[in-house]
């Protein structure tokens, strides 16, 4: 958490609170935030003086697009940009401040630590870690039946498995993994090579049903997640399967189970999402 739709959603925030915004100078409060460049002097040295052009995603990865530098962003677990007028007091657990010329900030919060930001030059962002190693997009146009067949191809790993490695297919965490399977009526333990063609067809929709409405509200509020502006967003409310267990399934009846797929916490129905052999 946040996972695509919270990462597209705070994109979109950005876009509309900080883009044409310069960069006075860069306060780092927490080094270990700072992965590339090492140094975090030269980090804000480099970064003084460019003025934001745009935001994008990648994955749950959001890059910053500045006039001659890309900031690639992962907010992990808690991270939060917000967007505040320098005389605001500073909240706790906030680590990096981009001080803008007029006057506001761009702060980034992290109680949890485990955030980080690579600075590159624009296109290099692509070829070097964290980004070279990144699977489909599963809201692109590139992200096809057929596509998605190929990536599944072969793998005997449990499904539930596959759609959470980056490496295959990206920004679908354990939330829409969970909806995603439900929908589609797969048992998250299912091998992936053992899906037929109509499992397959039915599990591409569901992805991107779901997360397509996820981002349509703002992304799931479960936890600390808020957007730029502070704003929660509301899929919790919608959400048919993840955090049900022991409640009745919303299509039979049967009780919800949880178990552990993957090393994590896993929501299913056993009636509508069978094991099969």
């Amino acid at each position: 958490m946040p996972e695509l739709p919270e990462v597209e959603t705070v994109k979109r925030t950005l876009n509309q609170l900080v883009k044409g915004k310069t960069i006075d100078r860069v306060s780092v409060h927490l080094a270990r935030i700072i992965q590339r460049p090492d140094d975090i002097d030269q980090f804000a040295w480099m970064l003084a003086g460019h003025t934001i052009e745009g935001v994008e995603r990648r994955g749950k990865f959001l890059r910053i697009l500045l006039d001659g530098l890309v900031l690639v962003s992962h907010l992990r677990m808690e991270g939060r940009y917000g967007v505040y007028q320098s005389s605001d007091p500073v909240e706790k657990h906030t680590h990096v401040i981009f001080h803008f010329t007029d006057g506001t900030e761009l702060r980034y919060k992290d109680v949890r630590q485990f955030g980080t930001m690579h600075l590159f030059q624009p296109g290099e962002e692509f070829q070097l870690p964290p980004l070279s190693k990144l699977g489909l997009e599963p809201l692109d146009s590139a992200f096809t039946l057929e596509r998605f067949k190929e990536t599944l191809k072969g793998k005997k790993t449990k499904i539930k498995a596959v759609l959470l490695n980056q490496a295959y297919i990206v920004g679908i965490g354990n939330i829409y993994v969970d909806e995603s399977l439900f929908r589609a009526g797969i048992h998250p333990e299912q091998p992936a090579d053992t899906l037929t063609d109509g499992q397959l067809k039915a599990l591409h929709q569901a992805i991107v049903a779901t997360l397509a409405e996820s981002v349509e509200v703002g992304g799931s509020s479960i936890k600390s997640y808020v957007n730029g502006q502070g704003e929660m967003g509301m899929f919790q409310h919608q959400l048919k399967i993840y955090g049900r267990q022991n409640q009745p399934c919303v299509n039979c009846g049967t009780a919800v189970e949880k178990t552990v797929v993957g090393g994590r916490g896993t929501h299913f129905c056993p009636s509508c999402q069978t094991l099969k052999s």
